[in-house]
Order: C-alpha cells, then sequence, then structure tokens
C-alpha cells in the first residue's frame, strides 16, 4: 500500500477477548479498545473504525499476527487492508520497545501497529479467499483431526490385542480395517476365534471383500494356541476392545465422508476452472 494511511490498527488475537490498539500517521496513540470475540463485538469494533474513518477505509490498516480467523474475516468483510506477521518476527519489534517478558496484551496491540507503521515491508498483506477455498481448508483440517483420532483408537486396540489376542495382529499388523473389527465382533476372545467354521470366515472375507487371506489361513492362525492368562483376563481385556469398535467405525465413516466431500469439491472447483478458461478464450 503505497497511499498514504492515517490510522495503523495492532490486534492481539484472544480467545474470549481480543486487544485493539490505534495509532495515527505520527506514531500517537489514539485509543487502546478491547474486543469482545463475537459476532456483536465484531461488529461494534468494524462500526467503531467506520466512524474514525468517516467511511474511508483505504485510510485504515490493520496489522495481526494470525491470518486467518473470525476476526480477520470480519475487518476483509467491511474492506479494510489486513496485514500479518510471523509471531517470530514480531518478537524482534517487540523488543524495540521492551525488554519485559511478560505478556502484555495492550503493549503487544501498540507493537504491532507501530511495527506496521514503521516497517510496512515485512508484512504479508491478508486476502480473502474464495469461498471454496475456504471449506477445501476447512475440510482438510476436519480430516486430518478425524485421522489423528482414529490412529489413537487403533494403537489402543493394537495394545488391548498384544495383552491377550496377537494372533488377530497377524492378519492385520495395523488393526485399522473395517474387516478385522468384524471379526474381533464375531469371536472377541481367542477360544471362540478358534471356533469359528470355515463357512463362517468365508462369509466375512466375501463380505468385506478381502481377498489376501483364505478361510483356511485365517482359521489356522485363529487356532493358535492363546496366551496363558490368569483367568477372566481375556474376557474382561476384550470388552475393553469391544467397547473402542463404535468409535473405530464412526471415525472411519466421518473420514471416508469427509474425503468424498473434499474431493466432490475439488471437481467442481476443476470443472468452474474449466469453464472459465473456455469463457476467456472465446
Amino acid at each position: 500500500m503505497k497511499e498514504e494511511l492515517s490510522f495503523y490498527v495492532g490486534v492481539d488475537w484472544g480467545v474470549e477477548f481480543h486487544q485493539a490498539c490505534v495509532l495515527d500517521a505520527h506514531g500517537e496513540k489514539i485509543c487502546q479498545r478491547r474486543i469482545e470475540h463475537s459476532g456483536l463485538g465484531m461488529l461494534e469494533f468494524c462500526d467503531f473504525l467506520q466512524a474514525l474513518t468517516h467511511g474511508e477505509v483505504s485510510a485504515l490498516a490493520v496489522a495481526i499476527e494470525v491470518p486467518r480467523g473470525p476476526i480477520v474475516k470480519a475487518l476483509l468483510e467491511h474492506n479494510y487492508a489486513v496485514f500479518s506477521i510471523n509471531p517470530k518476527q514480531l518478537d524482534r519489534f517487540r523488543d524495540l520497545h521492551t525488554v519485559a517478558g511478560a505478556k502484555d496484551d495492550r503493549r503487544d496491540a501498540l507493537v504491532a501497529a507501530d511495527s506496521l507503521r514503521t516497517d510496512q515491508h515485512c508484512f504479508r498483506r491478508v486476502r480473502p479467499d474464495h469461498p471454496d477455498v475456504i471449506r477445501v481448508r476447512e475440510l482438510s483440517r476436519t480430516e486430518e483431526n478425524l485421522g489423528i483420532d482414529l490412529r489413537r483408537c487403533v494403537n489402543q486396540l493394537s495394545q488391548l490385542l498384544l495383552r491377550y489376542f496377537p494372533q488377530l495382529l497377524r492378519l492385520c499388523s495395523t488393526p485399522d480395517e473395517p474387516w478385522l473389527w468384524a471379526l474381533l465382533e464375531l469371536a472377541p476372545t481367542p477360544q471362540r476365534a478358534a471356533k469359528l467354521t470355515q463357512k463362517r470366515l468365508q462369509q466375512l472375507l466375501a463380505k468385506h471383500r478381502i481377498h489376501r487371506w483364505t478361510p483356511e489361513a485365517v482359521g489356522e492362525i485363529l487356532s493358535a494356541p492363546p496366551l496363558p492368562l490368569a483367568a477372566g483376563s481375556a474376557e474382561a481385556i476384550s470388552e475393553h476392545a469391544l467397547l473402542l469398535l463404535p468409535q473405530l467405525r464412526l471415525l472411519h465413516l466421518q473420514r471416508k465422508q469427509i474425503a468424498e466431500r473434499t474431493q466432490q469439491l475439488l471437481d467442481h472447483m476443476a470443472a468452474s476452472t474449466a469453464d472459465s478458461r473456455r469463457v476467456y478464450i472465446r
């Protein structure tokens, strides 16, 4: 932004509240303001900036560490110029104002505003994203979080099987496949698994389209001598393992649904881009 700015606003991002500091073009503090993390709080802050600039949004720029979030979206929706900066780089600017190490929201907001005023080249202008891009980003984060939760449950199940039913881990070293969960539900203990018939195993493998194992091979592994445990131990541990299965199935299903939604959205974006190119060529 090469044009002359009249106001520089620094925002220190918080959870329940955000702290803002407004400076004029000479670095003089105009005001400090606390912003409530709510729709009303952000709307009031944008109205305050509107009144401050008399509707001239190009006369004001906002500095904030995070390049995204509700407050950034609210400012961009009101056409304000928003600039973000790496937190570590902002720490260096903070050292110019104070050597105190304690966290101070009011001071951090002041540092952000003053740094934008003097060293705008160190900041990155935040641009509003296309709604489809925002949705893809959110879906990707959701899928990643679901993957973390799924791996955590899988690891718990793996540890339980090592304690009383390691034969199942020979069939699937990482127990993250639905067919193995179905097998565990059908025969939660080694003693019951050893009694499964070839026909029942064949039905299970066919239902889940498992071709790398034959019913005979699975039956042989399940018939192996179980671990020598105290009476009742296998039954007790199996109850814990069975309690994990509904959670595993839900996480697996949700992750699959998110992946399908993401792919559909990407296909839609690709088709829209192709249509735009055809229109441009014409």
